[in-house]
């Protein structure tokens, strides 16, 4: 293990590249979404819908396999990497979304009605008053969210992206006398990730309720 820890490190590396950039992908258009799921105007809601319902009965695999092979069809070509945090995006942009737009329909009516007796649009009731009480009540769910991200990053294995889960399969098969260390180092791997992201989750909720860290 030790000979192989700069490969371990590498893998590393990228499977937390792809967990942040598609974390933050998928945070920005999941929030675009679900305030088009929430908006007044009917064509808005309905395409947020149909995107929804769409991706989250859309195995993940198929998302894959529809960025790498079908999006080069038509002169899109990036690298392994950009195509996994696409797919990877894409996917879980959905699933923000609902967490987002359950923290909107969480936040009490009279938020909104006290911000239009004010004067403000929906958008900017929206900006200014209900985002930003619905993110403090949806910190944990999208820390779920975060947390499936991070396993399913391992996909990005089968399609040429050498992280955590690519590596451990390469040296696994190189070494197979050494099989159970090189699944154990990944899990272990996994779970520096996963457990931190928990961490963050709590530390930002409790500093959001104001209890001490």
């Amino acid at each position: 293990m030790l000979d192989n820890l700069h490969v371990f490190r590498d893998g590393f590396v990228r499977t937390l590249g792809l967990s942040l950039f598609s974390a933050v992908g998928a945070l920005l258009l999941g929030s675009v979404l679900a305030t088009m799921r929430v908006s007044p105007v009917p064509p808005l809601r309905w395409a947020g819908t149909a995107y929804v319902e769409t991706v989250r009965n859309t195995p993940l695999t198929i998302v894959f396999f529809f960025v790498a092979f079908v999006l080069p069809q038509v002169d899109i070509v990036f690298s392994f990497f950009a195509f996994a945090v696409m797919a990877l995006t894409i996917y879980h942009t959905a699933f923000v979304c609902e967490a987002v737009r359950a923290g909107v329909n969480g936040v009490e009516v009279g938020q909104a009605e006290a911000a239009r007796a004010l004067g403000l649009t929906f958008s900017q009731s929206l900006r200014l008053v209900i985002l930003p009480q619905a993110f403090r009540n949806v910190v944990q769910p999208l820390g779920s969210v975060g947390s499936a991200l991070i396993r399913n990053s391992s996909i990005a294995a089968a399609f040429g992206v050498q992280e955590l889960t690519g590596v451990s399969q390469g040296l696994a098969t190189a070494n197979p006398g050494d099989v159970i260390a090189i699944l154990l180092a990944g899990i272990v791997c996994y779970l520096v990730l996963t457990l931190s992201l928990a961490g963050a989750v709590g530390v930002v909720e409790r500093r959001l309720r104001g209890e001490p860290r």
